[in-house]
């Protein structure tokens, strides 16, 4: 399956489609790119002067990166889109603010994937290259 087939696979849609690119994937990890266009609708009211991304979405942005396009490849030709994704648990710690207009990058080193969960090691980057989140996202493809 090539990172287009994977990204087609995804059970989600813009607005809420937060995958640009694969950039590398392989059975031990990924990498993705998603820019934050500065129209989505939660700039509007999250800090009226000074919009900045929230953690939930970012959170989002690696969960679908890091876990979900791995999971979609590591199941290969058997994952369908009726397959129930779900999000088992997170450990995120939040260094830097992401704002409007920015691309950051998704690296995921897969820890396990047994009995259908699967859990990675995710580090959110911005385009300097600096970390600005990090932390551990486990999920389950039923």
């Amino acid at each position: 399956m090539n990172n287009e087939e994977i990204i087609s696979q995804l059970p989600y849609s813009k607005p809420f489609l937060f995958v640009d690119e694969i950039v590398h994937i392989n059975e031990n990890g990924v990498e993705g790119t998603y820019t934050f266009d500065e129209n989505l609708d939660f700039y509007k009211g999250h800090f009226k002067e000074m919009p900045v991304t929230p953690g939930v979405i970012l959170t989002e942005v690696m969960a679908q990166i890091g876990l979900v396009c791995l999971g979609v490849f590591l199941f290969d030709n058997s994952f369908k889109k009726t397959a129930s994704i779900a999000l088992t648990s997170t450990e995120i710690e939040f260094l830097k603010p992401v704002f409007p207009k920015e691309k950051v990058t998704v690296i995921s080193e897969k820890i396990y994937f047994r009995f259908g969960k699967l859990k990675c090691k995710v580090i959110m980057k911005n385009a300097k290259g600096e970390e600005v989140c990090m932390g551990t996202i486990a999920g389950m493809i039923i």
